[in-house]
């Protein structure tokens, strides 16, 4: 039962290489924009902290199917059959895109009314599918991020420890925990903003538009990169 073991929730202990370089590069790539933190923001801002925190939860499982992905091997399949690989990208780019044009056309129709209606949310695409499952569908759509939780992790993984499971679960944890920390940040800024966008129609109808235009950008990136 030695990996039940207290000493092994130390980094040093766990297989872990320059723990603290760890921390920053995960702090940085969470940082950076991407259409998982994009989505969290845009529902909470629409529909508020439930929803946006639905949206978190469908992201850190999706995540974390990837990850539990790479573990297990699955990855090999995407590696070894550039046909898979491309049907999952492409799959995953007209979903981005699919997304990105019901906020731009709701936040046209927002912009021609000036007026918030049942009709207009109706209408949006993306607000048709629940938030867990479209935050879910979103990242298990990105192939790319398996390939991402291969090159970044095995950066920190010490290749004599005996356990490398262990340390890759141990840096996944971490992760997940620091990305959480951050959508659950974006859930207030979200829910704090509800009011304001509510009384300023035209200004909202500029964020939906800015936010489906950035959907469909990371749509043609995913295929391009």
């Amino acid at each position: 039962m030695e990996w039940l073991s207290l000493g092994l929730l130390s980094p040093s202990n766990a297989g872990i290489m320059d723990f603290s370089s760890y921390l920053l590069g995960t702090l940085f790539i969470i940082l950076l924009p991407g259409p998982n933190s994009l989505y969290v923001l845009t529902i909470a801002i629409q529909k508020g902290w439930r929803a946006g925190a639905w949206g978190a939860v469908g992201i850190f499982i999706g995540d974390s199917i990837l990850m539990l992905a790479v573990v297990l091997g699955a990855a090999s399949i995407l590696i070894t059959s550039p046909i898979i690989f491309s049907l999952v990208r492409t799959l995953g780019a007209a979903y981005l895109a699919w997304m990105g044009y019901g906020l731009f056309r709701n936040g046209q129709q927002r912009w021609s009314t000036g007026l918030e209606t049942k009709t207009l949310e109706i209408q949006m695409r993306l607000m048709r599918l629940h938030p867990l499952l479209a935050a879910l569908t979103l990242s298990l759509t990105n192939p790319k991020a398996i390939f991402f939780f291969i090159a970044f992790f095995s950066q920190f993984i010490r290749p004599d420890f005996v356990r490398p499971l262990h340390t890759f679960f141990y840096l996944a944890i971490v992760l997940q925990l620091m990305s959480m920390a951050y959508l659950a940040c974006l859930i207030g800024v979200g829910q704090a903003s509800l009011r304001f966008f509510q009384s300023r129609p035209r200004l909202a109808a500029a964020l939906w538009m800015l936010a489906g235009i950035l959907f469909i950008g990371f749509a043609i990136r995913l295929l391009l990169v």
